[in-house]
């Protein structure tokens, strides 16, 4: 079957998701993050390309990208080139990194271009690694806030700001409040069915448990206690993940989870 051909864009703008081959990881840590930023400043020199929101997760990025002299295919084809080369050498690896072709949709109109602004910055809110969008690092939320940071030369923040307020110190504030308001009827393109790499999944875990007190969740008494069963069925409630993953995660038997989800009736 034939691919369909990309939505053309009559303003420039697209939304683009690069993902991990087969959910894998894209990045394993910091530093991986640090040289995809680096190439995204390297690659839209000269106005390739011009870059209005990011977001880098373990297992997908999303991009907010105009077209500048090159058009997107051959934007995103130099970045994951030049990305997918420097982690296959790091990591000793062959093969895809990233999932077939990058997916994309056009962005048109004013009010669904701030929306997928908003969308983008809450990716990890919704995933349950912070609890607000300022709390994440590996975004572009912070550049609309501090644009003398070295990270946040690569976004151009003006067309956001801009449509908030032609005053900076406004356009700020107001894009602030919007960034916190819960999403709209807006539907963007997304991982789907996976919202949470394996990595994400045992980060949350950890930050949960240390909410409920957990500051060692290897200890075998803590696991016999009632914070414990409440921290599983939170988790459960929370992700929706199987009781094999949880225990996976946990550190424990599928049987032990199992008890603790029946006295709730969620196994």
């Amino acid at each position: 079957m034939p691919r369909k051909s990309r939505v053309k864009s009559k303003s420039g703008y697209y939304h683009v998701m690069l993902r991990g081959n087969e959910k894998k990881n894209i990045f394993n840590n910091d530093d991986d993050k640090k040289r995809f930023i680096e190439i995204l400043a390297e690659k839209k020199l000269d106005g390739k390309f011009y870059l209005t929101a990011f977001c880098l997760m373990s297992n997908h990025v999303h991009l907010m990208i105009k077209e500048g002299n090159e058009d997107l295919s051959s934007s995103i084809k130099r970045i994951a080139g030049t990305y997918v080369s420097y982690f296959n050498k790091k990591y000793d690896r062959t093969g895809h990194l990233f999932q077939d072709r990058f997916r994309s949709e056009p962005v048109e109109d004013e009010s669904y271009v701030i929306a997928l602004v908003r969308y983008i910055h809450q990716n990890p809110v919704k995933a349950g690694l912070v609890k607000e969008v300022s709390d994440y690092k590996w975004s572009s939320y912070s550049c609309y806030l501090n644009d003398n940071d070295k990270m946040c030369q690569i976004v151009d923040t003006e067309l956001i700001l801009g449509i908030f307020s032609d005053d900076k110190k406004k356009a700020i504030e107001q894009f602030k409040k919007y960034m916190e308001q819960t999403e709209g009827t807006e539907i963007f393109i997304d991982i789907e069915e996976e919202k949470m790499s394996t990595e994400e999944a045992k980060e949350l875990f950890k930050k949960m448990a240390m909410e409920f007190g957990i500051k060692d969740i290897e200890n075998l008494e803590i696991k016999k206690r009632k914070e414990w069963h409440d921290l599983i069925k939170k988790y459960r409630e929370k992700t929706g993940l199987s009781i094999k993953d949880i225990a996976s995660i946990a550190g424990v038997t599928r049987y032990s989870i199992h008890k603790i989800l029946k006295e709730k009736g969620k196994a």
